[in-house]
């Protein structure tokens, strides 16, 4: 068994972390002590570890609590829309990055943004060795591998829909070949 204090720096958290998971029904403890501690078991511990888990995910307490003993099945529902929702976040991100940038018409800013853009890109692959036909066996490869990245790499390396369309469009056709 395991005191509140063992627990909470275990896990790198505050004893009233663990009093408010408690009151609201989240990790109870096991046990007690002679003197009314609360006493936690390996099987809390493992509780634990699963919230953590979630909680690194990001996703809320109330979320959490409904997921403690739920099925594979709506779990895996549950952090799939947590995963699309991650990836709508990352999109509001990287245009705000881009309004920021515009708006300071700055190189240094630009520098230090972590952005890169198509031309870049483009240049970095053509110092590589890669030319025109090595450049879209990359497209090819990366749609057929990962659509879905494939689509958020170029949304954030700045292209439009348009030519993101017509991009992903011939690196399937190319695929089929």
């Amino acid at each position: 068994m395991h005191t509140i204090g063992q627990v909470a720096k275990l896990y790198s958290l505050s004893r009233s972390t663990l009093l408010y998971y408690d009151s609201i029904g989240l990790l109870r403890p096991s046990g007690r002590s002679e003197s009314n501690y609360r006493l936690y078991s390996d099987s809390d511990l493992k509780r634990m570890d699963k919230i953590a888990l979630f909680r690194s995910a990001g996703l809320s307490l109330d979320s959490i609590s409904l997921l403690m003993d739920k099925e594979e099945d709506e779990l895996k529902l549950a952090l799939e829309r947590r995963l699309f929702s991650i990836n709508s976040e990352i999109q509001k991100l990287r245009d705000q990055q881009k309004v920021i940038l515009a708006i300071l018409q700055n190189e240094s800013a630009f520098l230090h943004s972590r952005i890169v853009t198509k031309e870049v890109w483009v240049s970095l692959l053509q110092a590589a060795g890669l030319d025109q036909e090595g450049m879209q066996s990359w497209h090819i490869e990366f749609e057929r591998m990962s659509p879905e990245a494939h689509q958020d790499f170029l949304e954030s390396i700045g292209i439009e829909k348009e030519e993101i369309t017509a991009i992903r469009r011939w690196s399937k056709e190319g695929s089929k070949k």
